[in-house]
């Protein structure tokens, strides 16, 4: 039986383009990229090439890209490390983040932790579509407001935020300010959209953005955080430095993250970001037909089968990639279980969190007696014919829903 794989909002199969980009790096091409001698040159070449190609996906700078070892540091590194320096240049005022209820757990959950080092955390509801209140986030702007922090596409539900219009009105409310001021920062974590959703950060307007090398088709062990003005020239609004580092050690990544660069997987990062931003028009549109494909053919099976997030009729606002549903009398640990047993891989919600939580804070976010899902998502491996199988196979195991 043929295992058909639907849970690509957890990670991705690493591409052969990448997996031969980074093969030299683990043998002929091993030197410490810190080294003088023509073995760390080439390491350090290797970087620096890598540093342009993701620089130049995003229209950033060359040194506002800090490689870091996942997407977790990268978001714990925005939000601790603009609370520090938030803290070293302003001892006696209380610091103010700002966070979505439905971000990811290593944004959650730092902001949870930096609350009790004495910042004050506030939590910006979303509605059942899972789209954030900008209203709210007006509201509670103030000029202890140090960071927001809004995920570009939700990992569970695939809902889309409206980051343009969120940083319109922070540009707005710094401007009613009139003081040289960086804060409020405005960070998204943009792990699940790369694929399919352009992240210009000009065009988006953010001043940190976080990336995935494993969900995009890269290696696991690696991602990004883009940093608006990292390395300040002036002592203007642009050139105020934004945060400071969280570990310490050899000063590597312009002082941001210290510790020998993983060149193999920083390479392959940058290809596998290369690729994805060439396909990513086609493969949009490719799997938005397969969504609309195979939620067609799931009301079939089960007729009271519903969507969370974004309905059939808002598909094309939401990700392509993430479909959650539920049903009634569906133990969501019970089906996700059937389903492997079939050959289908699906999961309850984000990888991170599956093994230690009963519920789901995004659907609790978006109902109020919501707890889990059952998201299928996919990905430039998913084919229609796989659709079909998985609906056949699901037609037979369900019957009784």
């Amino acid at each position: 039986m043929k295992r058909i794989y639907f849970d690509h909002a957890a990670s991705t199969p690493t591409r052969k383009e990448v997996i031969k980009a980074m093969t030299p790096y683990f043998s002929s091409c091993f030197g410490n990229p810190s080294s003088l001698h023509s073995f760390g040159q080439e390491g350090i070449k290797a970087i620096d090439k890598a540093r342009e190609t993701v620089a130049h996906a995003l229209n950033a700078q060359f040194r506002e890209i800090v490689f870091t070892g996942s997407a977790t540091e990268a978001n714990n590194l925005a939000l601790r490390g603009s609370i520090r320096q938030f803290k070293l240049l302003n001892p006696n005022v209380r610091p103010r983040i700002l966070v979505s209820a439905i971000e990811h757990e290593s944004v959650l959950e730092t902001a949870k932790d930096l609350e009790r080092d004495g910042v004050e955390r506030v939590i910006i509801p979303v509605n059942e579509s899972g789209l954030v209140d900008v209203e709210r986030i007006k509201k509670e702007l103030n000029e202890r407001t140090v960071l927001i922090s809004v995920m570009y596409v939700n990992n569970e539900i695939g809902s889309v935020q409206p980051l343009s219009e969120i940083a319109e009105l922070i540009k707005k409310w710094k401007a009613v300010r009139k003081e040289k001021t960086p804060y409020p920062i405005f960070h998204t974590d943009a792990v699940q959209a790369f694929n399919y959703f352009d992240c210009n950060v000009e065009g988006l307007g953010v001043d940190m953005m976080t990336i995935s090398g494993h969900k995009i088709g890269g290696p696991k062990g690696v991602g990004v955080l883009y940093v608006r003005d990292l390395q300040p020239k002036t002592n203007n609004v642009q050139g105020q430095k934004k945060m400071q580092p969280i570990t310490t050690g050899g000063g590597q990544e312009f002082g941001m993250r210290s510790g020998t660069e993983n060149v193999p997987c920083i390479v392959g990062f940058a290809e596998a970001l290369r690729l994805a931003s060439r396909e990513r028009k086609k493969e949009r549109a490719r799997l938005l037909a397969i969504k609309k494909y195979f939620w067609s053919g799931l009301k079939k099976i089960i007729t009271d089968v519903r969507i969370y997030g974004a309905d059939e009729k808002h598909f094309s606002d939401a990700s392509p990639h993430i479909l959650n549903v539920s049903w009634s009398g569906a133990h969501i640990d019970d089906v996700i279980v059937r389903l492997d047993i079939l050959g289908i891989s699906a999961s309850s919600g984000s990888a991170c969190a599956s093994r230690a939580s009963t519920h789901s804070h995004v659907l609790s976010a978006l109902l109020e007696n919501a707890s889990r899902g059952i998201r299928f998502s996919f990905g430039r491996t998913t084919t229609k014919s796989e659709i079909d199988e998985t609906l056949k196979r699901m037609k037979k195991a369900f019957k009784a829903y």
